[in-house]
């Protein structure tokens, strides 16, 4: 089935809707949120806010909320900071969890998905350890230029709902310091990370296991719909982190941590510390400055995904036979290449025509950009544009396979959008990253940063519409 992006938010009305508590004390522990000296609001979602019907909160009201964390009503009453367990650079860590965001409220969004507000930099809870729980305002900045680049490059991510400067100065080791100070809000489709699962299996609790079990079928998938919900579950959960790992190589990204408790049961993107977008097609591009190794880099991340999938297979076996886990994660490899292709031609504009055949195309297209001549959102733009794919500029040998073969397909979309008569893509490299964060930090100039999201908005409508 041909890829199909996320459609532009519709409005919504208000609709609490706490699961969570289902799961019975052990899911999470209550925190309580950091006073902080400030509240600036620096960021609201004015297209999301609407898809969950809190576009009509005065700025007053959101501060209240997303800066001092009243509860919003009829939702959770305390926040609940979520255990978990992981594999951190592949190391089993079975100290960590919520230790600066806590989860603060469930609700429905326009399209009736359970969908979760959570934080990062709210203050300590009982996994902080020796960690402040604080965000820095960079940090922030951050996550909302990787969340909105991702959203507008069809890669499903949580989006950054809320960014509230909070007056503090922060100390950090790996940046200058003292630095400023932010708590963020994210609006993800589930926090139930694999780590989860790992930390129950870990515990050998198999009543909760199966209960979490039955509450992700339930309230993300569908429901249940066999008589062995683990391999079920896990079977769908595999399906959508294959299409997170094709997405991710599409768009050029590298997501820099791809730890178990950074990975959630919805395959939607979270999280971001030390993310990339490599400017060319190079395998070897990593993100994290500490990954020193390079098991994430840009090349690996389908690998590291599939890594992750049988560390779950594994926390998974407390509830479930070995041979239909295992028979998917074999499956997983095929799955992640019909995924990649599938959104490889849909960023190009082209119709899919089958595996085979997209393989083709695309691995002409790789060779082309391993000669580093042309840098990939250029690629796209190139090709995306001009609707017949004839390129009469382009006459460069390193792309004399691909141009044959793109030439045989039918265009899935008309590029009329204004993006595309533009003279160069919208990117997202870390030069600019750094010259938004710049014009913040020297001269308290958001309107860079503003601009860019307009710029990142605009190439997403015209991906999604022509």
């Amino acid at each position: 089935m041909p890829y199909k992006p996320q459609a532009e938010p519709a409005g919504s009305n208000y609709k609490p809707d706490v699961r969570i508590t289902q799961l019975g004390e052990k899911i999470g522990d209550p925190a309580l949120p950091a006073s902080f000296p400030d509240h600036i609001l620096r960021f609201r979602n004015d297209r999301w806010d609407k898809s969950v019907g809190l576009d009509r909160l005065n700025e007053e009201d959101w501060l209240s909320h997303f800066g001092q964390f009243e509860p919003l009503a009829d939702n959770l009453s305390q926040p609940l900071a979520l255990r978990y367990h992981g594999h951190q650079f592949r190391n089993y860590n079975p100290e960590i969890g919520d230790g600066r965001g806590f989860l603060f409220a469930q609700l429905r969004d326009h399209e009736k998905r359970l969908m979760d507000l959570g934080t990062k930099g709210s203050g300590t809870t009982p996994w902080s350890r020796s960690g402040d729980g604080k965000l820095t305002l960079k940090g922030a900045v951050r996550e909302i230029l990787a969340t909105e680049m991702l959203e507008a490059l069809g890669v499903n991510t949580s989006k950054t709902f809320s960014v509230v400067e909070t007056g503090e100065e922060l100390e950090r080791g790996d940046e200058p310091s003292p630095t400023r100070s932010a708590v963020m809000t994210r609006l993800s489709h589930s926090h139930i990370r694999f780590g989860t699962f790992q930390r129950i299996a870990y515990e050998k609790n198999e009543e909760l296991m199966h209960k979490l079990v039955i509450y992700c079928l339930e309230h993300y998938y569908g429901g249940v719909q066999s008589d062995y919900p683990a391999t079920e579950l896990f079977a769908k959960i595999a399906r959508e982190v294959a299409k997170l790992a094709g997405a991710y190589m599409t768009a050029g990204f590298v997501h820099g941590v791809l730890n178990t408790d950074n990975i959630n049961i919805t395959g939607e993107s979270f999280d971001y510390g030390p993310w990339r977008f490599t400017p060319y097609w190079e395998p070897g591009f990593t993100a994290a400055y500490f990954d020193h190794e390079g098991l994430y880099c840009f090349g690996r991340q389908p690998e590291a995904l599939h890594w992750n999938l049988a560390q779950l297979a594994s926390a998974l076996r407390l509830v479930a036979e070995s041979d239909p886990l295992v028979e998917t994660l074999e499956a997983f490899p095929k799955a992640y290449g019909t995924a990649f292709t599938e959104h490889f031609c849909w960023r190009l504009g082209v119709k899919s025509e089958g595996f085979e055949e997209d393989r083709n195309l695309i691995v002409a297209a790789e060779k082309g950009l391993a000669e580093k001549k042309t840098q990939i959102d250029q690629f796209f733009f190139d090709w995306g544009k001009s609707g017949n794919f004839v390129n009469p500029e382009d006459n460069s040998s390193e792309f004399s396979t691909f141009r044959d073969l793109i030439g045989q397909r039918t265009a899935s979309r008309v590029p009329l959008s204004d993006y595309w008569t533009g003279p160069s893509p919208c990117s997202m490299h870390i030069e600019e990253v750094e010259a938004i964060w710049s014009a913040i930090a020297n001269n308290d100039d958001w309107e860079r940063l503003s601009n860019k999201i307009n710029d990142i908005r605009g190439m997403g409508a015209a991906l999604r519409n022509g």
